[in-house]
């Protein structure tokens, strides 16, 4: 057995559109990231110059750690995120931060790690 641990103060990769930053480690069979997002961040305005389309097309499955975020489905549903929840937030959505504090999440899907805000 082994046990495998990065840091994310010294991540593999670091990615950083508009009001945003990510921080990637990739270990044996998965890579997790650190994603902040600065108060007044927006999916459509920070990240869509990057990357284009209409919405995120990206599937993220982790927690948020600080902060508050909005998600809002192209079908127009909408959920709040707050501290301390997992989630699954499906492929289709415009995201933004919620009052004055940063959003920090982590990200457990290897392909959104992998991927996410990045051209």
């Amino acid at each position: 057995m082994a046990v495998f641990s990065k840091s994310f103060d010294e991540p593999d990769e670091q990615r950083s559109p508009d009001k945003t930053r990510v921080d990637v480690v990739k270990l044996p069979g998965a890579s997790v990231a650190r994603l902040t997002f600065q108060s007044g961040w927006r999916w459509s305005e920070c990240i869509r110059p990057v990357v284009g389309g209409e919405s995120c097309q990206v599937r993220h499955v982790g927690t948020l750690v600080s902060g508050e975020m909005e998600i809002v489905h192209d079908d127009g549903t909408k959920a709040r995120m707050v501290p301390g929840i997992a989630y699954v937030i499906e492929p289709g959505h415009d995201a933004l931060v919620v009052g004055d504090e940063p959003a920090i999440g982590l990200e457990f899907e290897s392909l959104a790690a992998e991927t996410y805000a990045k051209s």
